[in-house]
């Protein structure tokens, strides 16, 4: 009797090999984390060059913008609990963490929204900054405005896969994938609350 042999199937995927789509996605973010470490970078050396620099307590309300970090965190521990409930098949807890995940995100543009019309009440533009130099006003409404476009996005994605979800169109993939994108936004606020409104 001849020896058996085993070949490999190179056709076969592994089990250990991320989807296309999963790469994509890590793509995505890898380059757009370098889009805002530049905006950062840039804002850091805006900062430096300058001769003066408000006072950060004297413009914002750190009590508020905390407010605001922790509304966005919590979201994202709700987007953790999506994933995990649509990893399980419960659709009925999925729906639920993705609607509690969408409502943190409307939170926090709804705070962010207040916190532009204050400033920009109190005289602050793209161009001029009432509190010194106008670089400052630029850089805030640059880096907010940025990262409130990526929340807005997150939300209508979110809402996407909510109905999705609630139709049983979803995957636990497509959960997770949405689920990397929002944690990423929340990283990105985190890096954003920190050198920009503390430091």
């Amino acid at each position: 009797m001849a020896a058996e042999t085993h070949t490999l199937d190179v056709h076969e995927p592994s089990p250990l090999a991320p989807s296309w789509r999963k790469v994509m996605m890590w793509v995505f973010i890898i380059t757009d984390g370098l889009l805002f470490a530049g905006l950062l970078a840039g804002y850091g050396y805006l900062r430096i060059a300058a001769p003066t620099w408000p006072e950060l307590s004297e413009v914002f309300a750190i009590p508020f913008i905390a407010l605001m970090t922790f509304i966005l965190i919590t979201s994202s521990a709700t987007m953790g609990s999506a994933v995990a409930a649509a990893r399980m098949g419960d659709r009925q807890k999925t729906a639920l963490f993705l609607g509690l995940t969408i409502l943190g995100g409307l939170a926090f543009l709804s705070c962010q929204a207040y916190e532009w019309s204050h400033l920009i009440h109190e005289g602050a533009r793209l161009w001029w900054n009432p509190w010194g130099p106008p670089q400052f006003a630029a850089s805030f409404f640059v880096l907010t405005g940025f990262h409130g476009s990526h929340v807005l996005s997150g939300v209508i994605i979110l809402t996407i896969a909510l109905i999705r979800t609630l139709k049983q169109k979803s995957t636990a993939e497509g959960i997770e994938l949405v689920g990397l994108y929002w944690h990423f936004v929340d990283l990105v606020w985190v890096f954003i609350f920190t050198l920009f409104y503390l430091l």
